[in-house]
């Protein structure tokens, strides 16, 4: 995978744990994070709750190790790497926040549209 996939997929997390954290939990922190992969770094600033971080450490610990040289979606993925119980809970994530991104979008069409 090269580095700008990898960043791009690390800020898709970034946008998914943030928007879920944000609405379902409290007791936020602020975590800066240098993110190492193929001999770069990267750096970024998480407000999450303590079992987001975890589970985004955990996400990000995954995709650092993807064995993939095209990097499929995990939920398509040949050889899922993540194991079952994390694995619910990511996709109970990602669907709220795929969902409440795709709300967003529209609502802000209709905002455009309507001036």
């Amino acid at each position: 995978m090269t580095n700008e996939k990898f960043t791009s997929e690390v800020e898709t997390l970034k946008k998914f744990f943030t928007l879920y954290c944000k609405d379902k939990h409290t007791n936020k922190n602020n975590f800066i994070e240098t993110i190492e992969y193929q001999n770069n770094s990267i750096k970024i600033e998480f407000v999450l709750c303590d079992e987001c971080k975890n589970l985004i450490d955990y996400s990000i610990q995954k995709l650092q190790n993807c064995p993939h040289e095209i990097k499929p979606r995990c939920r398509t993925c040949p050889k899922p790497c993540y194991d079952k119980p994390q694995w619910k809970k990511l996709a109970k994530l990602m669907r709220y926040s795929g969902i409440q991104l795709g709300i967003l979008k529209i609502k802000k069409f209709f905002k455009f549209t309507s001036t």
